[in-house]
């Protein structure tokens, strides 16, 4: 493979100059909260656990939704009898797999993309096959593993129309990272495209792992005290919200209690230390509200309340039969539809959608979503939904349908793997 990019030439040296700086910086990161002290060394590629004996499978996703994505394909393998090795980047992608690592299966935090800190993972882990999640492209990641030969496949691959111009500016360098990649199996027609004219090799169309999810689980101790808690109220859940939508979900509240005075509105955002924030800025609207980090539940003197924990989306999506898919008012991208879709919920949102396009565009040909642009309109649209159950059920329906008709995307994944799965059995008889 050739890597004589002078981009990737450049990165790699200068990533080589940082290494010895990179230790404060993760000090530093430490200190915003985003770091956990006792695994510092793992992003340093020190490992925090043993090898397990036996064929070993390195499946890699950026944070939540990417290991999430990779559950039903960890589960394959396991039963194909790979030990599997599963690493992410952020605080809150640890914490959430800490529930959901079964036998066999082991989290460690990525290391830093430094070629000393990536080398010290590999000569630890040694890993039979490395899969990497959408577009995790890191250079000194994948350049390493490569000069070892180890099989690298791009799952649930995906190339924004961002990301697709941003590369086309460095042709050299996009062309080495993905020569790189034994074989890239995108998530749709469209990805598989820029991926091949990016200057992928084997590139195929697999589909979204994120259809084969299983639905999010829920306490059902807690489930059950949630629903007795809220009751017959009407609610309405923004999930997954970014800076500028708790302040819209405000405003959206307010506006409803006229006609629907004992409202309840749940904002559970996408980074949970913004909770505190999210209440004051509530207490300035004069809005009743409660905290779920600080221990309060939404009893009948509140309006608004901040789901701000991780892990109980499952439940939150239970309770709640109409959710608002953040990132997608006042971010860019949005956020993943396809968990509230699972548990019947009827979806709104906004219309910068484009990291989950094609999921978007088959729930809306059904009319399994509507999509709103601001205050008013969402206002509007909640106020249809929880004045009228039949119109709620038959979005939700809708929906459901489509996600459930759109899965398959692991039996391709474990179809296209095979090749290799057999050449390591062949190599170790």
């Amino acid at each position: 493979m050739n890597a004589r990019s002078p981009l990737l030439i450049a990165y790699r040296a200068l990533t080589t100059i940082a290494t010895p700086l990179l230790p404060a910086w993760l000090l530093w990161r430490l200190s915003r909260g985003k770091e956990d002290r006792n695994r510092l060394g793992e992003r340093r590629g020190l490992a925090g656990l043993n090898r397990p004996k036996g064929r070993l499978a390195w499946l890699h996703g950026a944070s939540v939704g990417e290991a999430l994505a990779l559950q039903p394909l960890i589960q394959r393998l396991r039963a194909r009898g790979f030990n599997v090795l599963l690493t992410t980047g952020t605080l809150t992608s640890a914490r959430v797999m800490e529930d959901r690592l079964s036998d066999g299966v082991f989290h460690q935090f990525a290391p830093l993309d430094s070629a000393h800190y990536v080398n010290r993972f590999l000569d630890h882990w040694r890993p039979d096959i490395a899969l990497f999640a959408e577009s995790e492209l890191w250079p000194n990641m994948l350049l390493e593993a490569d000069a070892r030969g180890i099989p690298l496949v791009l799952v649930n691959a995906r190339v924004s129309e961002r990301s697709y111009n941003r590369w086309r500016q460095f042709p050299g360098a996009i062309r080495a990272l993905l020569g790189a990649i034994d074989l890239c199996l995108a998530q749709s027609p469209a990805d598989a495209t820029r991926l091949m004219d990016l200057g992928g090799a084997r590139v195929q169309v697999a589909g979204n792992l994120k259809y084969d999810v299983p639905a999010l689980p829920a306490d059902p101790a807690k489930l059950a005290r949630m629903r007795a808690i809220v009751g017959a109220r009407p609610v309405w859940l923004a999930a997954s919200t970014h800076a500028g939508e708790e302040e819209i979900a405000l405003a959206v509240h307010c506006g409803l209690l006229r006609q629907f005075p004992n409202l309840l509105t749940i904002v559970a955002p996408r980074h949970p230390e913004r909770g505190g924030q999210i209440a004051a800025m509530a207490r300035q609207y004069g809005v009743p509200v409660s905290q779920r980090s600080a221990g309060e539940t939404p009893g009948p003197g509140s309006q608004f309340y901040v789901a701000d924990t991780i892990g109980e989306l499952g439940m939150f999506y239970r309770v709640c039969g109409i959710v608002f898919v953040g990132k997608s008012l006042a971010g860019e991208g949005g956020q993943n539809p396809i968990e509230p879709v699972k548990l019947g919920a009827a979806i709104l949102h906004g219309p910068n959608v484009s990291n989950f396009a094609d999921v978007y565009a088959a729930i809306q040909l059904e009319s399994g979503a509507i999509e709103v642009r601001d205050v008013e309109e969402m206002a509007s649209a909640l106020a249809s939904l929880l004045s009228d159950a039949r119109r709620l059920r038959q979005t939700a329906r809708a929906a459901s349908e489509v996600v459930h008709g759109m899965g398959g995307a692991c039996d391709s994944i474990m179809q296209a793997i095979e090749p290799y799965i057999l050449q390591m059995q062949i190599g170790r008889n």
